[in-house]
């Protein structure tokens, strides 16, 4: 594991594997970079896959309590890029690690080579708010009502390992309601179409806390985007659908900039 500082010196562990083409990962609310499991695995055999820990989540230290924002955090991504010696790499955030990828591609516009959206949202979306039910699962962290949000039950059943880590990354709770928060607040839909990057948006058409219609949005802000629909995918569509690899993989290959 490795060492990034972030603007406010706060210390951002950060790994790296695979050889190629750099690709960022992103990973959602209050997960660790070990949630991206076999996802990563499978990516970094075409690709030099970096992952990092948010501030306050896994390896890194909590930072400042006021940069715990989807804009901040992604100052924190760009971080890890130049500590990686990286310039420009290909960008997939999961969740709230897409908001923050959002802000990655409109801050540092030649740092994105093609950016990948899975499972997000460009803020509140009225009328594509998550249910009643799911939020109230996600506020919980109870692993047993949240794994029937995110996972097919077959394939939870066959990854125990990858889903108890997902579930299960080392934060506190201070750092859990600012992550949270973070999320909550995140607000981007006016400044989408300054997006330049190619953009693959990935959602599952049975994704409870993140409803379609915020991907049908997103697709429309972001100019130069294709969304696909997911069947039957609920929230965790970037580890239960590994369809999805093969997937970005040809997206890259026909988008990426030479």
């Amino acid at each position: 594991m490795k060492i990034a500082l972030a603007p406010d010196d706060a210390e951002l562990a950060w790994a790296d594997e695979g050889s190629g083409e750099p690709l960022l990962l992103i990973a959602g609310q209050a997960t660790a970079m070990d949630g991206w499991g076999p996802t990563a695995a499978a990516l970094a055999q075409h690709f030099r896959v970096i992952r990092f820990d948010h501030r306050g989540i896994g390896g890194s230290s909590n930072g400042d309590a006021g940069r715990y924002t989807t804009r901040l955090l992604a100052a924190d991504a760009a971080a890890v890029l130049k500590a990686a010696n990286v310039d420009s790499a290909h960008v997939y955030g999961h969740s709230m690690g897409g908001r923050v990828a959002h802000w990655l591609a409109i801050d540092h516009p030649h740092g994105v080579r093609t950016l990948i959206l899975a499972a997000t949202s460009g803020g509140k979306l009225a009328g594509a708010e998550p249910t009643k039910y799911a939020m109230e699962a996600l506020v919980s962290g109870d692993m047993a009502r949240l794994e029937p949000l995110f996972f097919a039950p077959e394939w939870a059943a066959d990854h125990p390992d990858a889903t108890h880590t997902f579930f299960n990354s080392r934060a506190t709770a201070w750092a859990k309601a600012r992550h949270f928060r973070a999320s909550r607040d995140h607000d981007a839909w006016s400044r989408l179409g300054a997006i330049e990057s190619p953009t693959l948006i990935l959602h599952g058409t049975d994704d409870a806390l993140t409803p379609m219609p915020n991907a049908i949005q997103l697709h429309r802000h972001i100019r130069r985007s294709t969304l696909v629909k997911v069947p039957g995918a609920g929230h965790g569509l970037h580890l239960d659908r590994p369809e999805t690899i093969q997937w970005i993989r040809q997206f890259i290959a026909a988008k990426a900039p030479l």
